[in-house]
């Protein structure tokens, strides 16, 4: 059994040797590793560093390089060599915490097993042991991406293992020359044909630095407009019943706020359910004043 990890690093050689420890901490008998890491450019000595990593029983490091394209891409470009049965994204400021790798290989059967799952979900700590957001409120039940975070009131940053096979199917959508999308835009596609089970086990640790996605998001937003808008016109495709609220707030004022970053006009042929027409006729002239004091 294998499990393959994906990491796009640009620059990020400090933070590399921490995450190979916790891999090589975590090697168990059962389960081959396969480390594919995508060098997105750097220009620091993240490549003599990778491969001065030593190799251990049941760890397999492949490193690639390109041009400087962004993280969506660099994954993009490992899936086509991942040879594991399962297959996970870490990034390279991320760690594993103890016995994840056992956890994970002890719930491969539920997986692997079940033509309906492509994927398992886990939890993830953040700066001081912190848990990212909030625990699952049920275990082991079928359920999706999306209704995890709009109807189920699930919030942080969650830890996500693939059926390979399926997630193969799939890639991270850009557009326009862009260098960045929200996963969830991948997710949400997999997620009408599929489905996923989270589990209430931490298995990885990171924090935000300073020159992280997460950290600079206006800057993401403004480098990146025609992604998002589509995937927020993607939103009012999903299944639209039971949405909290407070989340379907967050759709339409993203719809707004992308619109008028991509210069398009006020429309609202986009917006799908009358209880969202309704809600973007009020918010639309607010909204986007509101993104012109923020973004111009």
């Amino acid at each position: 059994m294998k499990l393959s990890i994906l990491t796009a690093t640009y620059n990020r050689a400090e933070y590399l040797p921490k995450l190979y420890k916790s891999i090589v901490s975590n090697i168990i008998d059962e389960l081959e590793i396969e480390w594919l890491i995508m060098d997105d450019g750097s220009s620091d000595n993240t490549e003599t560093l990778i491969r001065s990593f030593e190799i251990v029983h049941n760890l397999n490091i492949k490193y690639f390089k390109q041009e400087n394209q962004g993280k969506m891409s660099a994954i993009n470009n490992l899936m086509q060599y991942v040879t594991g049965e399962m297959v996970m994204d870490c990034d390279s400021d991320d760690y594993f915490v103890e016995n994840a790798f056992k956890e994970i290989y002890n719930k491969k059967d539920i997986l692997l097993n079940d033509n309906e799952l492509y994927a398992l979900v886990f939890l993830k700590n953040e700066n001081k042991n912190l848990l990212s957001g909030n625990k699952f409120f049920k275990e082991n039940i079928k359920t999706t991406m999306f209704n995890m975070y709009f109807k189920e009131g699930i919030t942080g940053e969650k830890i996500i293992v693939f059926k390979t096979e399926l997630r193969k199917k799939y890639k991270h959508e850009l557009e326009s020359g862009e260098r960045f999308i929200t996963e969830a835009r991948m997710y949400h596609k997999m997620d009408l044909n599929y489905f996923v089970k989270c589990f209430n086990i931490v298995i990885s640790e990171g924090e935000y630095l300073q020159d992280g996605y997460t950290t600079n998001i206006i800057k993401t937003f403004k480098q990146s407009p025609v992604g998002y808008f589509n995937y927020f016109k993607e939103m009012f495709n999903m299944n639209q019943k039971n949405i909290i609220l407070n989340k379907r707030l967050y759709i339409i004022k993203h719809y707004i706020l992308f619109e008028f970053l991509t210069n398009s006009n006020i429309n609202i042929k986009n917006v799908k359910g009358l209880i969202n027409k309704i809600l973007y006729l009020v918010l639309v002239i607010p909204g986007r004043i509101k993104t012109k004091k923020m973004f111009c």
